[in-house]
């Protein structure tokens, strides 16, 4: 029901109401439109947009096909977090995702360096996912360092994979600019496609998680789906590889 299209088509208000459905989905069921719009702090209307793009005429069908979808799970409560995770790991089930990875690899497979880029805990991903493509064999890097010096050199024959949750991290979107102005191929990995990074990148996955904030703004938004996607794509790509 939640597709990783349907998913990737919703914009920030949209994913509100993604969200209270996923996290108190057992009481959407019975929530009236108004009820469901007040707790996402949204109007009605764009409620029913979003029920739209799960491809329901009205919320009256999608409370229908939400407990349809909900009886067909069989499963157990499950804590709060893992029930996100969970979601995620359902919504990539599919042919189209495999797809987007498939795209992914295209792009790198014929590219002599790699170099991941991400500040904080996505520059720490970033160290990961170039320890493990250098496993694989793929030649690659990572620049934790927003204010790092990126000579020319490193443009060549490059793509550069850029990590931000929230894609609009200022110093990363000039390194991002300064690989685009140098015409070297950049992969984002966002937590929505609709990010300024999204849009400056040559191809860009999402993940569509809640985003959480603490501590005065400190994001601990999980991290699970980026280490999913670094290591799908590092192994479809091992296949390509010189053995």
């Amino acid at each position: 029901m939640f597709t990783h299209t349907a998913l990737a088509s919703l914009n920030d208000l949209e994913m509100q109401v993604y969200q209270v459905v996923i996290k108190q989905s057992e009481n959407v069921m019975y929530m009236t439109i108004r009820e469901l719009a007040d707790a996402a702090g949204v109007s009605t209307t764009t409620v029913l947009r979003f029920c739209r793009k799960m491809q329901c005429e009205g919320y009256a069908e999608f409370r229908v096909r939400l407990k349809l979808y909900l009886e067909q799970e069989q499963q157990p409560p499950i804590h709060y977090g893992v029930n996100e995770i969970v979601s995620f790991f359902k919504s990539i089930n599919n042919d189209e995702f495999e797809h987007l990875i498939a795209q992914a690899v295209a792009h790198i497979i014929d590219a002599r360096r790699v170099i991941f880029v991400g500040a904080g805990t996505s520059g720490t991903l970033g160290k990961y996912g170039a320890r493990f493509f250098s496993n694989i064999g793929k030649f690659s890097s990572h620049i934790d360092d927003p204010y790092f010096p990126v000579n020319s050199d490193m443009y060549k024959d490059a793509v550069a994979i850029i990590l931000s949750v929230s894609g609009e991290t200022p110093e990363i979107l000039r390194l991002a600019s300064q690989f685009s102005l140098h015409r070297c191929k950049i992969i984002s990995l966002t937590n929505s496609e609709n990010s300024s990074l999204a849009k400056i990148a040559d191809f860009n996955l999402s993940y569509h998680m809640p985003l959480i904030r603490v501590n005065g703004g400190f994001d601990i938004t999980t991290q699970v789906p980026v280490l999913y996607i670094l290591e799908t794509i590092g192994r479809q790509l091992a296949q390509y590889l010189p053995k």
